[in-house]
């Protein structure tokens, strides 16, 4: 039975509480009130609008010069008729405490009418004057109860849960808005039958998965997948990081838990969705903030939540993480996480289809071949790709185009894996020259080292933190790397030192080879340590999790001093050997090296085809093979 989603109940007022519409509405009807007051008040005691301001010494000389009528007279306002006029056009203040003849009225023919004055005006005013400092000390401490109310329903909800509710928009998020990750959409379409028929598993006396762990590198669409598990089943999907359930203050994390649960349940059938869950749900007892820390409370009520879901409450949770060797195991145990959804980084296929979702608004040219870009992604994440693609937008509009072409898409590929080419850094022409020979050694060793990728651009023009690069790239996908290649690698990551200390000798060498050299020391490492491929350590691993630091602090290496001696010379004559591969191979070519160095100096950047052009006769030394 399916069961439609709730609507989202209205929002509350101020403090949390209903009504805070009607109590802000009162408030504004009540301070436009004591305006209004005060302009009553002010406004009633003001002149009379209608009438000119004369000063009293000139209505004394017209009245005895025979220019004026009648003067009216109030309390002290008097109201001025000139000859000829009917009503009163003039107004004037006498001084108070004595007679207008008193002060200087000499002509008896003018009519004087004296008139008891109005002092509703002169009421009002003192009225408001009097209420004014009452109003403004009662709006402050009106103003100051309800900022201290305000906080204190803010400390009243400081428990609970901050996770954001979707599920309502007009835009969902579905399968079909994501490409790739195939095997990962079958086994999330799985829970989106559950929360669309629940009872067709129930009469099966099947249970549904309580939670799912979505494992995969960053960007390859783990959270975009969750939604769309949401939209999909058309149902509340409530979404928070890990980091939110922590605060400063103990508790606050595990209550944060119990209001997201408590939700949850009561908007059933719902998924809650926890990014980043690897901030909270850390193993336990690694030694970081003791053993009561605000990050383990909220990991053992999770726990408990997870554990003490009702038959038929049909909550899952869905949780992203990039790290899952860090979590703790009473997450990833059956009855909590019981599934965990691995979401690999895509293959050409997959990246293909990725690259047309994000092609599908832009205005690209026909010419663009995505098939091509699609082949020398290898190892991009989903993220990766919708950013070229994004890059190629920006490049074609800077360029004053309204349609994408394939140089925007290379250039914007290029900008992504190797960096934006740094045109302003002048070089003078020995560090060209030095550069030139450098890459033209990464490039010869490459190329003629069989088990090596290809070499798909070289330049001299320096890019992102580099002052040239050589770039290869595999012919297609691999999971797997042998021995053979890995030693290919490396020579070619040596290429560039080997190739001016052949030039311009030992004592001569320039910092540009400190990138390959920490490269090649990894990798050399990573071949020991990690997978096997020594000589004297072959077929044993030496691995130390790089997670968890408080691990590499506290527990000792799983390995002897004399064990960490000869994995220091393996790495040593892993080095040695790719150096001398290298060397024996550039001496071989060295006129191809030549050749190569002055193509670069005259063009700066040769693509693909042009270096296999330059390289057709280069030769393998016997000595430089692997035997």
């Amino acid at each position: 039975m399916d069961k439609k989603m709730k609507p989202p109940k209205k929002p509350l007022g101020p403090g949390g509480r209903k009504g805070g519409n009607n109590r802000n509405i009162r408030t504004a009807l009540f301070i436009v009130a004591i305006v209004g007051f005060l302009a009553l008040g002010f406004s009633s005691y003001s002149p009379d609008p209608e009438l000119e301001q004369v000063a009293f010494s000139d209505v004394l000389q017209r009245a005895n010069n025979g220019e004026v009528s009648e003067i009216v007279v109030q309390g002290n306002k008097l109201k001025i008729t000139p000859n000829g006029e009917e009503e009163p056009t003039q107004e004037s203040q006498k001084e108070p405490g004595s007679s207008i003849y008193e002060q200087g009225l000499e002509n008896r023919d003018v009519k004087v009418s004296i008139e008891e004055p109005d002092t509703s005006g002169q009421v009002w005013r003192d009225l408001a004057i009097g209420l004014l400092p009452v109003f403004l000390i009662g709006g402050l401490l009106f103003w100051m109860m309800r900022s201290a109310q305000g906080q204190g329903n803010q400390a009243m909800s400081f428990g609970r849960s901050k996770a954001r509710l979707y599920g309502n928009e007009k835009d969902k998020v579905t399968f079909k808005d994501i490409a790739g990750s195939a095997e990962a959409k079958e086994d999330l379409e799985e829970i989106v039958d559950f929360l669309k028929s629940p009872k067709k598993y129930e009469s099966n006396g099947a249970r549904i998965p309580k939670g799912m762990l979505l494992v995969g590198p960053p960007g390859t669409g783990k959270t975009m997948l969750a939604r769309a598990v949401a939209g999909e089943a058309d149902v509340p999907f409530f979404s928070l990081s890990g980091s939110e359930f922590v605060e400063m203050f103990v508790g606050v994390g595990a209550s944060r838990v119990r209001d997201l649960f408590a939700k949850a349940k009561k908007n059933a059938p719902a998924i809650i969705f926890v990014d980043e869950i690897d901030a909270v749900g850390r193993r336990r007892g690694s030694g970081m903030g003791g053993g009561h820390d605000e990050r383990e409370q909220t990991l053992n009520q999770i726990l408990v939540e997870m554990d003490g879901f009702e038959q038929g409450q049909n909550v899952i949770v869905l949780a992203a993480t990039n790290r899952a060797d860090v979590l703790d195991p009473a997450l990833l145990r059956p009855g909590r996480f019981d599934r965990r959804v691995n979401i690999g980084l895509p293959d050409r296929k997959d990246r293909e289809a990725i690259l047309k979702v994000h092609a599908k608004k832009k205005p690209l040219e026909k010419a663009v071949n995505l098939d091509a870009l699609a082949g020398k992604t290898a190892g991009t994440s989903g993220a990766d790709l919708a950013n070229i693609m994004n890059e190629a937008a920006i490049v074609a509009a800077k360029n004053n185009r309204k349609t994408i072409t394939n140089d925007d898409v290379t250039a914007a590929f290029e900008k992504v894996a190797i960096g934006p080419e740094r045109k302003s850094k002048v070089m003078n022409e020995k560090e060209k020259e030095l550069t030139a020979y450098h890459e033209a050694g990464h490039a010869i060793v490459g190329h003629v080292m069989p088990d090596s990728d290809d070499v798909h651009k070289v330049t001299i023009i320096p890019r992102g933190g580099t002052g040239g690069v050589t770039w290869f790239i595999p012919p297609e996908d691999r999971s797997y790397h042998s021995i053979v290649e890995y030693k290919d690698i490396l020579a070619r990551m040596l290429g560039g030192r080997i190739a001016e200390e052949i030039i311009y000798g030992e004592d001569r060498v320039t910092t540009g080879a400190g990138n390959d050299l920490q490269k090649a020391a990894e990798l050399a490492r990573e071949m020991v340590t990690n997978q096997g491929m020594g000589k004297k350590l072959r077929n044993q691993v030496f691995h130390v999790d790089d997670g968890m630091i408080m691990d590499r602090m506290m527990h000792e290496r799983q390995y002897s001093d004399e064990t960490a001696k000869v994995i220091d010379d393996e790495v040593e004559a892993l080095i040695s050997e790719a150096a001398n591969r290298a060397r024996i191979v550039i001496t071989a070519n060295r006129k191809k090296l030549e050749e190569l160095k002055d193509a670069l100096l005259e063009k700066e950047t040769l693509e693909d085809a042009e270096v296999k052009e330059l390289f057709e006769g280069t030769k393998m030394p016997k000595a430089a093979a692997l035997y």
